[in-house]
């Protein structure tokens, strides 16, 4: 079947050369009617009369080629044909426009249908592709066949290999000489010369690595030159070779491959092959090429990285390394033998080229066990990137990547959970029983201090060298992150992140560092971007001393340390306006909030049992305050994004510092406890409604939407504890808890404290708010208020457990008479503070009231309580009618009849 399919491709590209003669032929000839047509419409009649009549004779006339012709006399604007031609009386200048030669006109690109691209394209492109397949196949099916040998299998691939590049360089000179070669098509030549390369990779591959042939210093020669030919083939084929080529030579170990595979071998292979790749891309400037041969080649170490968690390491970090100098050589601009770079410009290509060659090695030291020989390649590799990107800023948006993974390889090591670091010394009887081997820090202690000096110190040098600000900002954030980073990471694995003065002696000692930076910055002549650097080291030195107070203090002081490092940014923000520090202020606020979301007792069970006095006042206050200052640091510039993220994140922990210490309070130092007694609903309520009375006033001076925002859901939650917890969920009534002595007990807790405080919050809103909205604050006042009456009537005819006894005629005239008497205090003070919602609010209690009389007492109160109920209720609404008629709304005097006009009559009767 192989040996068809590679018949039929053959069949195939015979056939479409055939049908691409005659396809060229009809295209000449159309292009050539073409061009006479368009040459007759550009001369137009008047032209060819202008011809006749004053032009020469050909024989007279002296040949003058078209160069030497006057140019045409230049025109204001376009005239078309139509508007050029000539009346019956006008007159013929004497000197007409010269013709245009049909040469000068455009040719004509016809579209091309799915007939003529199938036959002169696709199955041409097919056809290289089965013939390379074929190939390949071919050998494989002799080998599993067992039909010839080894020998005979090579050098069967070779002939192959060296027909299919001549048949190639045969069909490109022939289409040369038939100037055919120029035409839209699919480009044989080509295809056919990648489809022997392909087979002459794979052939010389098997040689070497299926059937020892070749040893390794002729295998690779033989691949060099297979790579060079087709580096030479590309340049003339074009880059339909260098693809085809290129993904043929790095598929073959895939499709071509032994039981015992050699990770030397392929990396031989794969090394040559990218470095033809690489020369090819650079001599040739295809950016293209150049993306592929790195994809293709960091792919391939993926199969190494599987390998290096229970194998040695050493042919994958040598193959990337050796990957990395080839990029670094070829493929960066202005470095070596790479394209000429822009000045002081970062280039995404020169970049990928270095960062995709630090993956891979990252990788392989961490899936490796941090293998001395993976970890001591890694560090090359860094090593190389920063003084490449020193050199070139071509690659500089490498060094990023090279910072970041350098802390990530630190991080995962310190997260690392290993048997051999947990084992204590053996003391006394050391060396009678045998021991593992303990793990030793020595070899990642140097790198991480060395990681920590090499970017902290070539970022700051390379401050002020350079014309564009974006490359010393880009220095001073590597300079900045990577020691704190590392010094974390560090931290984690030593100390456990415990209390530790050595390590807390570090971060002080980088605070000051990137202090004596700042200063140092500050004192030099002005240059593109300096005064940036000068606050990323600004910056770098309050994070470095917020560590240092983290290390030298307990666990929890590490979100402290944080928080306060967003003040520190704004700050520095405020003197120095970079934009990237209201960024880097807002992703370390959010970074304290998900530490927070992670343990929200902050220090676990050590968080203790001391009300208000604990650690969640200093967890969650200090960062409260932190947030509230950064914010207004922040807004003093620009009320944008930023600063509404660290205003909202402090207004949220305010709300979790109260309610928390709360809960904290109530429940005795458990705040996951599900009950929540009328105590603790109350407080919250409280404490909501509170929050935002404040809310209302900061917004006022502000003028924030995120103090307007936070004031409103302040009081929407509130609003829904009054509904849902207040009045159904921890009512008395409905519990049946006890609420202590009279007046002063949980009731004026949980219903009087809350009432009080949603009159305020009507009050302060008077002005400044919707209708709406105080309106629902003062009927959840009322509402309060009333419940606290009653509750308080409750408690004295029953006790402290209100739902023990009967309910008498007494307390249901008490009720009445409570009532009535409210919605009287309510509409004096209503008629005082000249309040319309107060008033309304007292008609809607004495309505109440009104309904309960009549539907209640009536049938339910006997005797001499029945009548003072209706006696009382009845003398309070005509005294309220008398308030209505006297103070709201007065009887207007009627106006004085009309005197009579003088001399009139009266108008009475």
């Amino acid at each position: 079947m192989e040996f068809l399919a590679l018949l039929a491709a053959v069949a195939a590209i015979i056939l479409a050369w055939g049908e691409r003669r005659r396809i060229a032929a009809l295209r000449a000839r159309l292009i050539g009617l073409e061009q006479q047509v368009a040459a007759l419409r550009d001369a137009g009649p008047r032209v060819i009369a202008a011809g006749d009549a004053a032009m020469p004779s050909p024989e007279s006339a002296p040949q003058r080629a078209p160069e030497a012709a006057a140019p045409p006399e230049p025109v204001a604007e376009p005239i078309s044909v139509g508007a050029i031609q000539p009346a019956a009386s006008e007159a013929i200048p004497e000197a007409p426009p010269p013709l245009v030669p049909p040469e000068a006109a455009p040719e004509p690109v016809p579209a091309r249908g799915f007939e003529e691209r199938f036959g002169t394209q696709w199955v041409v492109w097919v056809g290289g592709v089965a013939l390379a397949l074929g190939g390949i196949f071919l050998v494989r099916y002799s080998i599993e066949q067992g039909l010839i040998g080894p020998g005979v299998r090579v050098m069967l691939g070779a002939l192959l290999a060296i027909a299919l590049i001549a048949a190639g360089e045969w069909t490109r000179r022939n289409e040369l000489r038939s100037g055919i070669g120029q035409i839209g098509a699919a480009h044989i030549p080509s295809i056919l010369t990648a489809a022997g390369t392909t087979v002459a990779y794979a052939t010389v591959y098997a040689a070497y690595a299926l059937y020892g042939f070749l040893a390794p210093p002729l295998a690779f020669l033989l691949l060099g030159i297979v790579a060079l030919a087709t580096l030479a083939a590309a340049l003339l084929h074009g880059p339909a070779l260098a693809g085809l080529g290129l993904v043929g030579a790095y598929v073959t170990p895939v499709l071509v491959s032994t039981e015992e595979p050699s990770f030397w071998a392929l990396y031989l292979y794969l090394i040559v092959v990218t470095a033809a790749a690489f020369a090819l891309a650079r001599a040739k400037l295809w950016r293209w090429l150049a993306v592929t041969a790195l994809c293709f080649a960091t792919l391939w170490t993926l199969p190494g990285i599987a390998e290096a968690a229970v194998a040695t390491a050493l042919p994958h970090t040598v193959y990337v390394v050796i990957g990395f100098a080839l990029a670094a050589a070829m493929i960066v601009a202005g470095l070596l033998f790479g394209p000429a770079a822009t000045p002081d410009t970062i280039d995404e290509i020169s970049s990928l080229a270095l960062a995709a060659w630090l993956v891979p090695a990252a990788l392989l030291t961490t899936v490796s066990g941090h293998d001395s020989v993976a970890l001591t390649g890694f560090v090359l590799l860094v090593l190389a990137t920063v003084g490449i990107a020193q050199r070139s800023p071509a690659a500089l948006a490498a060094v990023p990547v090279a910072a970041g993974l350098a802390v990530l390889v630190m991080a995962e090591w310190a997260t690392e959970t290993r048997l051999d670091s947990l084992i204590a010394p053996a003391g006394p009887v050391a060396g009678v029983v045998p021991e593992p081997e303990r793990a030793s820090f020595t070899l990642h202690l140097l790198a991480g201090f060395g990681f920590a000096a090499l970017f902290g110190l070539v970022g700051f040098f390379a401050q002020g060298r350079s014309e564009r600000s974006v490359v010393p900002q880009v220095w001073a954030w590597c300079a900045i992150a990577t020691p704190v980073a590392v010094l974390i990471a560090l931290y984690w694995r030593i100390a456990g992140f415990d209390r530790s003065i050595p390590f807390a002696g570090l971060a002080l000692l980088l605070a000051a560092l990137f202090a004596v930076a700042t200063e140092t910055l500050g004192r030099r002549p002005s240059r593109p971007g300096l005064g940036a650097g000068q606050a990323i080291f600004a910056v770098g030195a309050v994070a470095a001393l917020a560590l240092a107070l983290t290390m030298a203090l307990e666990k929890g002081f590490l979100t402290i340390a944080l928080a306060l490092t967003v003040a520190g940014i704004a700050f520095v923000e405020r003197h120095r306006p970079l934009p990237a520090l209201r960024y880097l202020a807002a992703g370390v606020a959010l970074v304290v909030l998900a530490r927070i979301g992670w343990e929200p007792r902050i220090v676990g069970d050590a968080v203790g049992t001391t009300p208000i006095f604990n650690w969640l006042l200093w967890g969650y206050g200090v960062p409260a305050l932190a947030f509230w200052t950064g914010g207004h640091l922040l807004r003093k510039r620009a009320d944008d994004g930023s600063a509404r993220t660290v205003d909202t994140l402090a207004i949220l922990f305010t709300v979790l510092l109260v309610s928390l210490e709360i809960r904290h309070t109530v429940q005795g130092g458990d705040v996951y406890r599900m009950v929540s007694p009328l105590t603790e609903v109350g407080l919250q309520v409280s404490a909501w409604l509170a929050l935002a009375i404040g809310l209302e006033r900061v917004r006022l001076r502000t003028g924030s939407i995120v103090h307007n925002v936070g004031a409103v859901v302040m009081a929407v939650l509130a609003l829904a504890g009054i509904a849902v917890g207040l009045v159904l969920l921890v009512n008395p009534v409905v519990t049946g808890d006890a609420v202590g002595g009279p007046v002063v007990n949980l009731v004026l807790l949980g219903y009087g404290l809350p009432a009080v405080l949603a009159t305020v919050l009507a009050l302060v809103a008077r002005d400044t708010r919707p209708m709406a909205y105080r309106a629902v604050a003062a009927t959840a006042a009322v509402g309060l208020s009333l419940l606290w009456l009653s509750l308080e009537i409750r408690r004295a005819y029953h006790g402290a457990v209100l739902t023990v006894g009967p309910t008498t005629d007494v307390e249901q005239y008490t009720y009445s008479a409570a009532w009535l008497a409210f919605g009287v205090v309510l509409l004096l003070a209503g008629i005082l503070l000249r309040s319309q919602p107060a008033r309304l609010a007292s008609a809607a209690v004495v309505t109440l009231t009104i309904a309960k009389v009549f539907l209640y007492d009536m049938a339910g109160l006997t005797g001499i309580f029945r009548a003072l109920s209706f006696i009382g209720l009845g003398l309070v609404l005509v005294g309220i009618g008398l308030l209505y008629q006297r103070l709201l709304f007065p009887r207007r005097p009627a106006r004085p009849p009309a005197a009579p006009a003088p001399g009139g009559m009266s108008a009475a009767p």
